[in-house]
């Protein structure tokens, strides 16, 4: 008799399984089978966050996070839009850990963030030896090679975004994401807290030559990405005060980006730009050849593309595919998580973006 696969052993039952499919989510250990298939057209879409709820509640109700096979002990929805994601370059899917869980510790080659969207002060994420506490609307880095593991020590279950350039990686390169399990399921907290902002705030290391593995055995001609968290009350605070004093971006309103901590420059991975974006007011369509994906932090609204209007609201995630004009229609204010791939198309010179005629 065949020995099944670890995924083979997991059951989700009907009701699980007709929830996932007519949202068009997968659980994150059944999205593997279909890596390294690219989607010529990928559309513009949006799911909503009612519908994304139910998934979750529905999958943490059938499968313990401790039953997952190894390497995707990760409780995850995953928004398909391609064969196994929200774009052929982004990867998204929305986590959550349940009171006294934890998503064990391992390391992988691709870029990952995460943006929580349900959190408190006893959710956390440890990256190389620091805890980072997950308060809502924090964003907090995962570089290349570095030990996370995800730890919920409160009495409440948290949700966030996971980011990731797998699809990049995986798919439209054709390349393995190179990957390894921690011995333990907790990595030993080997930092203080506020180590890493520490050393990438205004004062930094005298002899940048004394660091040691940021981020692991990968080399390029771009800065590492160090372990970070940007705090939200910072960030909502420098948003504000753009309002208050600038003039509005045509096509994306009051946009801050984020940046990589070890250069203080755009974009905060070589793969993927981050940005936080105030709407008060109508944008002007334009059109690019990058994919943009969105996540709201808050408001609600509609972005037209095309002759399709997404309509949203807030924690919705919605994508715009390349070279489809759109613009923002906020109702009242709104604010959105803004990720893209455009740092890869300037790296070849291959960035085109243009207002609509």
């Amino acid at each position: 008799m065949a020995q099944q696969e670890p995924e083979e052993l997991l059951e989700l039952s009907s009701g699980t399984r007709g929830i996932l499919e007519e949202h068009d989510l997968r659980p994150l250990w059944e999205v593997e089978d279909d890596m390294g298939h690219v989607l010529e057209d990928p559309d513009s879409d949006i799911w909503k966050w009612e519908d994304i709820q139910t998934a979750i509640d529905a999958i943490e109700e059938d499968v313990p996070i401790a039953d997952l096979p190894p390497g995707f002990q990760r409780r995850v929805a995953v928004p398909i839009n391609t064969a196994n994601a929200i774009s052929n370059t982004i990867y998204v899917g929305i986590q959550t850990v349940s009171p006294g869980e934890t998503a064990p510790s391992h390391r992988h080659g691709a870029n990952a963030l995460r943006f929580t969207i349900d959190g408190h002060e006893e959710m956390k994420t440890v990256v190389a030896g620091e805890e980072f506490p997950m308060k809502d609307n924090d964003l907090i880095t995962t570089p290349q090679w570095e030990w996370h593991d995800h730890v919920n020590d409160g009495d409440e279950t948290a949700a966030w975004l996971d980011v990731l350039d797998l699809p990049l990686v995986l798919d439209s390169l054709n390349a393995k994401n190179t990957f390894e399990y921690h011995e333990l399921d907790r990595q030993p907290v080997t930092k203080t807290p506020g180590y890493w902002e520490s050393q990438y705030g205004r004062a930094r290391d005298y002899d940048e030559t004394k660091r040691d593995g940021i981020p692991g055995p990968f080399e390029g001609k771009c800065e590492a990405t160090p372990p970070y968290r940007f705090g939200w009350n910072d960030t909502l605070e420098a948003l504000r005060q753009r309002a208050d004093n600038d003039t509005p971006d045509p096509h994306d309103g009051y946009s801050l980006s984020y940046v990589n901590p070890a250069s203080g420059k755009p974009p905060l991975f070589p793969t993927m730009s981050f940005r936080a974006q105030l709407l008060q007011e109508e944008t002007d369509p334009h059109f690019h050849n990058a994919t943009e994906v969105y996540f709201v932090i808050e408001g609600e609204g509609a972005t037209h593309v095309g002759n399709e209007a997404l309509e949203w609201s807030q924690w919705d995630v919605f994508v715009v595919a390349p070279d489809e004009i759109h613009h923002h229609d906020p109702d009242g204010e709104a604010i959105l998580l803004g990720m893209t791939d455009r740092p890869v198309f300037e790296a070849f010179n291959l960035y085109a973006e243009a207002a609509a005629q």
